[in-house]
Parts: C-alpha cells; sequence; structure tokens
C-alpha cells in the first residue's frame, strides 16, 4: 500500500492548485484496477446513546440523559498541567475520562480515524485518544488523535493535532492511525477509545460529548475502480460558496482562501440544514468581506500543529458545534453509497486528487481537494459544489461520474511528474441532524453511521 506518509500529502494542498499532466506512459491503462476482497472495506463504531456512555469505564466522568445523552465532567479525579506548544503557556486543569469498551472491527484494519461531537464552553477541551491490539495479539500505546475545543480565546487551548506519535509499527499522521507495513500482513484488530475531559480548575463548567467513534478500514492498492451503475436522478439544494473569492483573506488560517476547501465545503452542509454562525459570532471578520461565515469556519477548523484547515476530524467536529447537528469521517464503497444519502436528503462532502485532464470540467489539478455532492444527473453523472471557483453562481459543476468514482475511490495514483502518489481511498465526511427523519436514519444505517 502507499505509505502513510504520502496519503496524509493528500491534505497537503488542500485547495485546488494547478498541476501539470502526467506523462503519457504513466498514465497507461496498465495501471491495476481494485483487487476482488471478499468482506467489507470499512467498520464504523460510535458512542452516542445512554447506554453507549453507561458501558464504557468511568473516572470522573458522569452521563447526562435526554434527548440527547451526553459525556460530561462529574467529579474531576485530578489535575494536571499542560503546556500549550502554540501558545507557549503552561497552564493547570482538572480532568475526567473514559474509556470506551473494546471494539473488535469487523475489518482487520491499517487505518483508523476517529470522529467526535462536542460543545466546550470557553476554558474547557477534551483530547480524544486510541489504543488499539494487533492481529498478533501485542497492543499500540495510547494515541493522541486529537486536542480540541471549539474556540480559541484566551482561556482556551489551541485546537492540535499531535506529531512525533509512533512505535515503529504504526505512526499517527495528524488525523489518521495507520500501520507502517500492511504489506507484511499486521493488522489492528480492535481499539478503544479514551477522553479525557479538561476544564479549568474551580469552575462547574464542563464538555459535553455526545458522539465519538472511529472509522476502521483496510482498502486495497487501486489506481482504477469498477464504475457504479446510476441509480438516482435527484439535486439537492444547497448554498453555494466560493473559497477564491477568499484568497489572501486571513493567511495566517493556511494562507488564506485559496487553501480552505474543506471548511467551505463544511460552511456550505451547515447551512443547508438551516444553521449558520450569529451576527455577533461573525464580528471579527472584515465587514468588507463576502460571506464572512467561510472565513469563520476557516478559523475554527484550523489545525495549530498541522498549520492547515483541513484536518478531517476537526471539520467534522466544526459542524457538530451547531445546534442539534451531527457528524462523522468515513469511507464509502461506491458513488451508489453517495446516492442512498442523497436519496434521504443528505449531502456528502468529499476528498480527492487528479490531476487536470483526469476530471473533465474542472479546469484545474490538486494534489488534495474537498467538494460536495449534492445530487446526479439523469444520466448518474455527479452535481458537485466545487469551492474552487472564481465566485459563488460558479460552484455548481456536473462530472462525469466514472472520472469522479475513481478520483475519489482509489488509493494510487499517478502525480505531474508522473510517480506515484496516494489518493484517499474514498474518505468523505457526513454531517445530517442529530433527530434525523426515518428515511434519513436508514439511509444512515445503510452506510454504517448510524
Amino acid at each position: 500500500m502507499t505509505s502513510s506518509a504520502s496519503r496524509r500529502s493528500v491534505l497537503a494542498a488542500a485547495g485546488a492548485g494547478a498541476v501539470s499532466a502526467a506523462p503519457a506512459a504513466a498514465a497507461g491503462s496498465s495501471a491495476p484496477t481494485a483487487p476482488d476482497r471478499a468482506g467489507p472495506l470499512v467498520d464504523n463504531a460510535f458512542w452516542t446513546s445512554y447506554t453507549d456512555w453507561r458501558s464504557g469505564g468511568h473516572q470522573g466522568t458522569r452521563v447526562v440523559s435526554g434527548g440527547r445523552p451526553a459525556l460530561v465532567i462529574g467529579a474531576p479525579v485530578g489535575r494536571t498541567d499542560y503546556s500549550d506548544p502554540h501558545t507557549g503557556r503552561t497552564t493547570t486543569w482538572e480532568y475526567a475520562t473514559w474509556t470506551s469498551p473494546v471494539h473488535r472491527s469487523t475489518v482487520p484494519a491499517t487505518e483508523v480515524i476517529a470522529s467526535w461531537n462536542a460543545t466546550t464552553p470557553a476554558g474547557t477541551w477534551l483530547q480524544i485518544e486510541l489504543r488499539g491490539r494487533y492481529s498478533d495479539g501485542t497492543d499500540t500505546p495510547w494515541y493522541v488523535m486529537g486536542r480540541w475545543t471549539a474556540g480559541d480565546g484566551a482561556d482556551d487551548i489551541r485546537r492540535t493535532s499531535v506529531d512525533g506519535q509512533s512505535d515503529g509499527r504504526s505512526t499517527v499522521w495528524t488525523d489518521t492511525f495507520s500501520v507502517d507495513a500492511p504489506a507484511g500482513g499486521l493488522r489492528l484488530d480492535s481499539y478503544r477509545l479514551r477522553l479525557t475531559l479538561h476544564r479549568t480548575p474551580g469552575s462547574r463548567l464542563t464538555p459535553a460529548v455526545h458522539r465519538v467513534g472511529a472509522m476502521a478500514s483496510d482498502i486495497p492498492d487501486r489506481f482504477t475502480v469498477p464504475v457504479s451503475v446510476p441509480g438516482l436522478a435527484r439535486e439537492l439544494t444547497v448554498p453555494r460558496y466560493s473559497q477564491n473569492i477568499h484568497s489572501g483573506q486571513y493567511p495566517e488560517y493556511d494562507n488564506g482562501g485559496e487553501a480552505w476547501c474543506s471548511p467551505t465545503s463544511s460552511q456550505m452542509i451547515v447551512e443547508y440544514w438551516g444553521r449558520r454562525p450569529s451576527a455577533g459570532d461573525l464580528a471579527w471578520v472584515n465587514p468588507e468581506y463576502a460571506d464572512p461565515q467561510v472565513c469563520h469556519a476557516a478559523r475554527f477548523t484550523y489545525d495549530h500543529q498541522y498549520q492547515g484547515c483541513g484536518n478531517w476530524p476537526f471539520n467534522a467536529a466544526y459542524a457538530a458545534t451547531y445546534r442539534d447537528m451531527s457528524a462523522a469521517v468515513t469511507r464509502l464503497g461506491s458513488l451508489t453509497e453517495v446516492e442512498t444519502l442523497i436519496r434521504a436528503g443528505i449531502p456528502v462532502i468529499t476528498s480527492q486528487s487528479f490531476l487536470k485532464e483526469e476530471l473533465t470540467g474542472a479546469g484545474y489539478g490538486t494534489s488534495g481537494h474537498l467538494m460536495t455532492v449534492i445530487g446526479f444527473t439523469a444520466d448518474g453523472d455527479v452535481i458537485a459544489n466545487d469551492p474552487a471557483s472564481p465566485d459563488n453562481p460558479a460552484v455548481r459543476r456536473i462530472y462525469r461520474r466514472a472520472e469522479w468514482e475513481t478520483i475519489w475511490l482509489r488509493t494510487k495514483r499517478y502525480n505531474a511528474s508522473g510517480n506515484v502518489a496516494s489518493g484517499t481511498g474514498g474518505v468523505c465526511y457526513v454531517y445530517w441532524p442529530a433527530a434525523p427523519s426515518t428515511a434519513q436514519r436508514r439511509a444512515l444505517r445503510a452506510v454504517g453511521l448510524l
């Protein structure tokens, strides 16, 4: 499989920078398609119900019941000092922890991506960790999958991934746990998640975690994939926002709008569901800037270690800060599964990379870009809101089904130099109401998210 370091490079250019064509020999038809493999490729597991939260191991946490159960701090079990590498401050925090039951994945995995939905009042934050058991019966260390808070005020830590985590057999690349040498057969068979909730000592505030889980997968090496048969003609009415009109704005957040494909896509879907930041939330944005909510999304998805807005779980967590919203990072196996969600009224944000000539009509190439699938034409082609557009009206695009399916689902590709690079293998974000309709619930269950 392509190295995980290069897999994470898909996010390194989270905008839509143009690239040149690959040499003809590299783009030849000899590239292998996906091998046949029996059984599922993706396993999703989430803890979200009152029973789920009660099933874990509590040290100072408690469960709040109600329409949307939550894990909160009950009685802190101690204090800890945290030296924030991005502010230089060392601060003391009270904390409490919850550890999930062991989840045995239906897919012995090469990669795991955690995601969570929580609220964090100013002066609170949470840490998400993963510890897995390998197929040889040994364990990984506890890996930090994120240190997260919704805000970035004076009383908050800076939202961050953690670099340099490896045991010589697996590594965390920004937001993705990955087995280093999967060709040797090593896999992750099971895992636990641990949440540590923090607050200012003496405060009665607490983070409230509504949902936590992970997507485990073992996607085979593939340059191309079979094209799915079209099964739906429908288009959802989703707001259109261009990232490019924000070029150069707020360069402290990943150099400005030209790199904001992920938060721009996230904001489109947040607003599709009828949520948006308040006027007070947007008061910090220069009033001369159009669509200030896109600037807001970039600021509050920004990962201070990665120095970008493309951290996948941070985008999902941002979407879930809005009233009664749920969100997750997963992988889907085909556009047929996307159709399942679109049929139920749920748009999907997909991650892909491609040369200019690999996606007809895009007009650019990119080593990593997020777009929103909002529907399908009668011929089965993809209707997408592409934020890499010159203005908002130009955001709606139609892309060929076969081309889209390949650039999104493949794990290997040829870059502009003719060298083998990585693809995301079907990574996507899905956002939906915390109280979905019957049809939405059925669709979410069909793709493993409920």
